[in-house]
């Protein structure tokens, strides 16, 4: 990846995905949205694709984002364009080290990569030739900047602590992605050593970051008693497209030295 600095008034991608549901492993992409910014601050341009995921949509999740299975069926268009087109501009964009950013973006860099599977198409970490990066999750970031602060951290959550006023209805995936951004442009004007980072050191702190919430996470749910599936340790993908637990290890502890030779406020 490039190492430079200055990130924050390059070219930026968002993106994110509304689903059948929240199981990475099963679940289909119903809808779609990439933002491009020249900046975090920039202007939006904006694509969108609604697909018919194929299976039904059930109606909890539409009752979240609006699209019902008929409408998928009568408007949308088949899962294999959709997600070539998307896999390719996303693969352009990391592979120009143009950070993607997504928000929970293990969740839906990780549907995707099913999703292509799926449909027998290359995954990003096939296209780019190694996990996708550069990418930015100001989910991850918040909860590692400010990791005491009491309350949900849905991304609804987020914007209303940092006074971001979404364009429109949370849900729409083309509304989150410009809410994710704007979100991350708070965090840099609350944190500014996340814009003095490269987008390297930037990637790998929250590869640790997350690596320390999940396990955190994790413990608490044992320690209470609950029997549900544990978070995934790695990120930014997770499921069988995870790094092996060795080099997980091997990464988390790099971005623990580089934190330690560049104690800034995140990630130490």
């Amino acid at each position: 990846m490039d190492s430079s600095t200055g990130w924050t008034t390059r070219r930026i991608v968002g993106f994110d995905t509304e689903t059948t549901g929240v199981d990475v492993r099963t679940d289909r992409i119903v809808t779609a949205a990439l933002v491009i910014r020249a900046g975090i601050g920039g202007l939006s341009q904006v694509r969108t694709w609604l697909i018919d995921p194929g299976v039904e949509i059930p109606e909890a999740a539409s009752a979240i984002h609006g699209v019902t299975t008929e409408h998928a069926r009568a408007h949308g268009v088949q899962p294999r364009e959709a997600l070539e087109e998307i896999a390719s501009l996303l693969a352009a964009s990391m592979s120009a080290d143009c950070p993607v950013v997504a928000y929970n973006a293990c969740f839906d860099l990780t549907l995707l990569e099913y999703e292509l599977d799926r449909h027998g198409l290359p995954t990003l970490t096939e296209r780019i030739g190694r996990a996708p990066s550069p990418a930015i999750d100001p989910l991850v970031l918040d909860r590692a900047l400010d990791r005491y602060r009491p309350g949900k951290r849905r991304l609804g959550d987020l914007a209303s602590f940092y006074g971001v006023v979404a364009s429109g209805e949370l849900h729409a995936a083309d509304v989150d992605v410009d809410a994710t951004l704007d979100v991350l442009g708070a965090l840099v004007r609350r944190f500014p050593e996340l814009g003095e980072l490269t987008l390297d050191a930037l990637h790998d702190r929250q590869i640790r970051a997350h690596y320390r919430w999940a396990s955190s996470f994790n413990d608490w749910l044992t320690s209470n008693g609950f029997e549900r599936e544990p978070a995934d340790l790695a990120w930014p993908l997770g499921g069988r497209y995870a790094p092996p637990t060795e080099l997980l290890v091997a990464l988390v502890e790099r971005a623990r030295r580089a934190a330690v030779a560049r104690p800034v406020a995140y990630g130490a």
